[in-house]
């Protein structure tokens, strides 16, 4: 059991002592990103094991925690106590029942209410690209309640050091083509005086820049390939009633127009060779990625004994 967290005083014993209870075998793993608050102590006296990540940003404790611990199956919350510990059998068993490799547990409603003026519409602006960009149906891409697979988490490259971690989790099970499965799950508010580190505009951009990012690295073609296309598109319309002109009086009238038609003709070929390129070294990466995956052992146990 992993909860990442930050400055969670007021909630970080509610959530271990839910999920000791939830799931009574398990090993509860508290990691503190540099809390400046009593987080680790709370955590600690609740009876948890407490370890510390000094560098900041949830994508550095996942890839931390990932690193460290040593299971067969991982189950993954935020310490803001507004997830429900008693529904985590019920992910634990979906992964294990189904041979998933990832179980997200879909926060109910938060597409309509988030808990902060914006985040719901930024929820189902996201789900919706993500949708578009990498052509996977995750319903809730910025859910902190998931569980893993012991070669899902070993697999994970955890590049992002940000909240953009959960949008990459999900790119890197579509890049692998690994079986995920969704539960709703209730969602409550914060408690109060709880406040949520995520910040609106930032941490948005911060997660567009990761898709586009993602995209460059897994769907290369994709993306220069569409911008190929642009510029092919904007050298033809500017191009042919020059091409036009020439054919009927035999002179280019218009050449500083013809000069910008053959350069944006130039970067479409030069758009469409960089991702044919780039197409070829991420399949490469994707084998690797495929054989780190395949290298770690299924699970011999059922957790749950």
């Amino acid at each position: 059991m992993l909860i990442p967290c930050r400055d969670e005083e007021g909630t970080v014993a509610d959530v271990v002592a839910g999920f000791s209870a939830a799931l009574p075998a398990a090993t509860i793993y508290v990691y503190d990103n540099a809390s400046a608050d009593s987080t680790a102590r709370r955590a600690l006296e609740a009876g948890a094991v407490v370890r510390t990540v000094s560098t900041p940003g949830k994508g550095s404790v996942v890839r931390r925690m990932f690193a460290d611990i040593d299971a067969d199956v991982y189950v993954m919350v935020d310490g803001d106590s507004t997830y429900d510990a008693s529904v985590a059998p019920l992910l634990l068993d979906r992964l294990i029942d189904d041979g998933l490799d990832m179980v997200i547990g879909t926060r109910s409603g938060v597409t309509a209410d988030a808990g902060r003026r914006g985040h719901a519409v930024g929820n189902r602006l996201f789900n919706a690209l993500y949708q578009l960009l990498f052509g996977t149906g995750v319903t809730d891409l910025f859910s902190g309640y998931r569980v893993f697979s012991r070669r899902y988490a070993k697999s994970f490259p955890a590049g992002f050091s940000g909240f953009e971690v959960e949008t990459e989790m999900s790119v890197h099970a579509a890049q692998l083509r690994l079986p995920v499965g969704e539960v709703e799950v209730p969602y409550r508010p914060r408690p109060e005086g709880s406040t949520s580190k995520l910040r609106t505009v930032p941490d948005g951009l911060n997660v567009l820049r990761a898709m586009l990012m993602l995209l460059k690295a897994n769907r290369p073609m994709a993306l220069l390939g569409g911008i190929s296309a642009l510029f092919a598109m904007a050298s033809v319309a500017l191009g042919a009633p020059v091409v036009v002109d020439f054919v009927r009086i035999g002179l280019v009238e218009r050449l500083p127009t013809a000069v910008l038609a053959t350069g944006l003709a130039v970067l479409a070929l030069v758009s469409l060779v960089s991702g044919v390129i780039m197409d070829s070294i991420a399949k490469a990466r994707l084998e690797a990625k495929r054989l780190a995956y395949l290298v770690q052992p299924g699970p011999l146990d059922d957790p749950r004994d």
